[in-house]
């Protein structure tokens, strides 16, 4: 493949048609593979349960586009662990894109054909950011900024962490400076939350609820329904309190028309086909149903499913009946095993030769490789049982290891890339 593109030789659709990107969609012998759909599209937005390993799956999936592709990418990650923070060079910055160094790659014995560049998403300075963008003039901007209230919440109200992240990927996108842009969805109790952030946004800013809360300070009149209510909320929250919420929303009302609109581009960018979604889960019951869930969903909403990566798998081997035959035997035989290992082991060290010791670890090696074959069946009825079919079905297996470099992470890559 071509190397990076530049931003020169835009096509109608306001993205360029390089020779990586030609390459890529002609109809080679790559469907099915992480490979073939990072190649195709620009967008690939990782999502799925909280401690399933999305993060460092994306990371992954965006190294080894960069190593393999020739092209720009880009993965925006939300709260890295810090040591997959510093391999990617996030350690102590913000929204503002990093590209890796190419030290870095050299370092784990790699050479990138492409480059990586990186962002950590900040809650707060990307909301900043916004509000300088959408307020209709410096005055609102800065009264917006100075307010009391926008200050403490800003990166604490409903659906503001999920809602930024997906203003700041449309950002990001519109510029037009990656050909690939791979995004760590915010961790969220509802794993819908980002997807319906920027509608609720829109509607929160339009809610009867908000209207209440403005209406003292838009006219001296308030009807006697809504009287007592201001009036008990003014004893418990103070005068000052409501000022401030009342201003805060006041000012943000005027950025309403912004807001939809953004809202709607958004919409608009994760339903186009050039956006694809990634499904990340283990095979453990709770977050596989919620995974199938999540999937499910996409589909109802012509959302692109591309992928389904289970993470954590139990090697193949686990299931072969000859490797049980052999931990039963074992277990069996401990006590003869035992007798006659005792002699090779006391050669070594004295202290080894404990034949009741011996036959004891015998025993916990086989029960212990029994019980990883009954999880490692169960993982092969889950995977077998999934009621969603993405474009690609690929499987992680357990690393024994935490993942903290660049070398990792190719490791982790290649094993969902063919």
């Amino acid at each position: 493949m071509a190397t990076a593109r530049t931003t020169s030789g835009r096509s109608e659709m306001g993205r360029d048609r390089s020779p990586a990107r030609e390459h890529a969609q002609a109809p080679a012998g790559r469907r099915g593979t992480i490979d073939g759909l990072l190649a195709t599209k620009e967008i690939v937005v990782a999502c799925g349960p909280g401690g399933v390993g999305k993060t460092t799956t994306a990371a992954a999936a965006a190294v080894v586009a960069a190593v393999r592709h020739g092209s720009k990418v880009l993965v925006l990650t939300v709260d890295p662990a810090k040591r997959l923070a510093n391999a990617l060079g996030l350690d102590g910055i913000g929204n503002a894109e990093h590209r890796v160094p190419d030290e870095a790659f050299r370092a784990a014995g790699l050479k990138p054909r492409g480059q990586l560049w990186a962002a950590m998403l900040d809650t707060r300075e990307s909301w900043d950011a916004l509000i300088r963008r959408q307020a209709p003039d410096e005055q609102t901007r800065d009264e917006i900024l100075a307010n009391p209230l926008y200050q403490n919440i800003s990166g604490r109200f409903v659906a503001s962490h999920d809602y930024i992240a997906m203003e700041r990927l449309y950002e990001i996108h519109s510029e037009s400076d990656y050909d690939l842009i791979v995004v760590d969805t915010p961790p969220t109790r509802n794993a819908l939350d980002f997807l319906d952030a920027p509608e609720r946004m829109a509607d929160f800013f339009s809610s009867r609820l908000l209207r209440w809360l403005i209406v003292p300070y838009r006219s001296r009149l308030v009807n006697m329904a809504t009287k007592p209510f201001y009036q008990v909320a003014d004893r418990i929250l103070g005068t000052e309190f409501l000022a401030d919420i009342s201003e805060f929303f006041i000012l943000f009302q005027s950025m309403y028309d912004g807001f939809v609109e953004r809202s709607e581009s958004v919409g608009r960018l994760l339903s186009d086909r050039r956006t694809t979604f990634i499904v990340v889960s283990t095979l453990e019951a709770v977050p596989l149903r919620e995974a199938e869930f999540f999937a499910e969903q996409l589909n109802a909403r012509k959302l692109h499913l591309g992928a389904i990566v289970l993470n954590k798998v139990l090697p193949d081997y686990l299931r072969d009946p000859g490797g049980a035959a052999v931990a039963e035997s074992m277990r069996e035989r401990a006590d003869d095993l035992a007798v006659e290992l005792a002699p090779n082991l006391a050669a070594v060290d004295p202290a080894l030769g404990d034949t009741d010791q011996i036959a004891r670890v015998l025993t916990e090696v086989a029960d212990s490789y029994l019980n990883f074959q009954v999880v490692a069946l169960r993982e092969m009825e889950e995977r077998s049982m999934l009621s969603v079919t993405p474009d690609v079905l690929a499987t992680v297996p357990f690393f024994d290891t935490d993942i903290y470099d660049l070398a990792g992470l190719v490791r982790l890559g290649e094993q969902i890339w063919d």
